[in-house]
């Protein structure tokens, strides 16, 4: 089957199932309800008592309430992975889909919020009056640079975790895949010569991420639309007015001040991270063929990379990966979204800085390597291997913890068995909803389809 046939297949299933199912997530109780009885201590008169105890102290709402396992994923729909500004209803699938993958993969009740406040302060002001809802905050599909405002503005202003996923996901996978890419072709990430293809959210935060992970700034180039970030750049004065995030990585990377575009850019790079815009023939095997011997790109938009796999390759580059599960090597934010959540709610952590990401992305790449599975086609775990979710998510605990930023104190091991517990449970309710077809089985629904169209 081609890939555009498998596509428009899929695209259609969506389409029946969504109609059929009437969306992928709901709310159930996790309390005993045997008769109407108990209704007085899950409500009124003995829910004063709890209300009670949390109004003398909010910290008391992450034990006595769920609020230690809630998560808002929150959007306003302006910049949808491959659909662009399509609006909060828009965007609710995708969110929905969001909040299956952390309940199946990391066991966290995550709830849905696409709202219609589209200015930053607006959305700023949504998220601080909802905080005492929830356990943490996920910013979504946010464009570009509001999106940077937004998570600063939060990260300061709450106190409870805020992750922006098109940012500190995408970034932490990218380390995860970096580190082994260069494990395997024998570099060290701050010797390391890195060319990122597009400056948005991305690449902007996968810059800072491998900036505090020890790479050189100077070593660092990025390319824009306009070329090259440089200083001397003539859009500068724009730039710092209507990104400042761009402008500081224009002044602080690039010591060579190389000038240009993605050719310039690219002459004896050891590896480069594009996420510009769907391929093909965004980038070429001219361009690549600058790179250095043993070189590595990650080819990263979807649904078509900026180069097909195969046509790097024979320009020479030693390890290529894609943002697709239909190639070898997908660099993947569900690898580590869920894990990174599960983590700073089990210690009810306050934020998620960026040491926390590294400690992910550096667990993340070690579980290829201690299973004897890092080869130049698998630099990182797939979905399918359920054992990373908790061991990552250990070590983000672990890290809230040293970096005193968790609101209780367990150990590596704690954080990582509690983890296992919660995920494994998740997904053995989701298991038993299906064996007893209160979650009806897909075939019904193609079945149906079926049924219809001979009618």
């Amino acid at each position: 089957m081609s890939r555009t046939k498998n596509t428009v297949d899929t695209s259609k299933l969506a389409l029946d199932y969504s109609r059929y199912y009437q969306g992928k997530m709901q709310t159930i109780p996790k309390v005993p309800v045997t008769s109407l009885n108990d209704f007085s201590i899950w409500y009124t008169p003995g829910v004063a008592a709890v209300s009670l105890a949390v109004a003398k102290d909010p910290d008391l709402s992450f034990e006595f309430t769920n609020r230690w396992n809630m998560l808002c994923i929150l959007t306003d729909g302006s910049r949808v992975l491959g659909l662009g500004d399509i609006g909060p209803e828009g965007s609710l699938p995708v969110m929905e889909g969001k909040a299956l993958i952390y309940k199946y993969l990391g066991g966290v009740d995550a709830v849905p919020v696409p709202i219609s406040a589209h200015d930053p302060e607006k959305m700023i002001e949504f998220a601080v009056n909802i905080e005492p809802a929830f356990g943490a905050i996920h910013l979504e599909d946010i464009a570009s640079p509001k999106c940077f405002q937004i998570l600063d503005e939060l990260k300061r202003k709450l106190n409870i975790p805020v992750w922006h996923d098109d940012q500190q996901g995408t970034a932490g996978v990218i380390l995860a895949g970096l580190y082994n890419s260069l494990i395997l072709t024998h570099r060290k990430i701050e010797d390391s010569r890195i060319v990122l293809m597009g400056a948005g959210a991305a690449n902007i935060a996968a810059a800072k991420l491998m900036i505090s992970a020890g790479a050189k700034p100077g070593n660092i180039i990025l390319v824009d639309s306009k070329g090259i970030l440089h200083p001397e750049r003539e859009d500068m004065d724009r730039m710092m007015l209507q990104n400042k995030w761009k402008y500081e990585l224009a002044l602080t990377t690039n010591s060579e001040r190389r000038e240009g575009g993605i050719d310039e850019a690219a002459e004896g790079a050891d590896a480069l991270i594009a996420a510009s815009k769907p391929g093909p023939n965004v980038l070429s095997k001219t361009t690549l063929r600058k790179m250095n011997k043993d070189a590595i790109l990650f080819a990263l938009s979807n649904p078509v990379p900026e180069i097909w796999p195969k046509e790097a390759k024979e320009a020479g580059i030693r390890i290529v990966a894609t943002g697709r599960s239909d190639f070898p090597n997908q660099v993947n934010n569900s690898l580590i979204f869920p894990s990174v959540i599960r983590g700073v709610l089990d210690v009810k952590s306050k934020a998620i800085p960026d040491e926390v990401i590294v400690a992910a992305a550096k667990e993340l790449a070690a579980y290829a390597e201690k299973n004897g599975s890092l080869t130049d086609e698998h630099i990182l775990p797939t979905m399918m291997d359920w054992a990373i979710y908790p061991l990552v998510a250990s070590a983000v605990g672990e890290t809230c913890v040293k970096l005193g930023i968790s609101r209780i104190k367990l150990t590596k091991r704690e954080i990582r068995e509690r983890a296992k517990e919660i995920i494994e449970k998740s997904q053995k309710m989701i298991g038993a909803l299906q064996k007893s077809n209160l979650i009806e089985p897909t075939s019904k629904v193609r079945r149906q389809g079926r049924n219809n169209r001979r009618n």
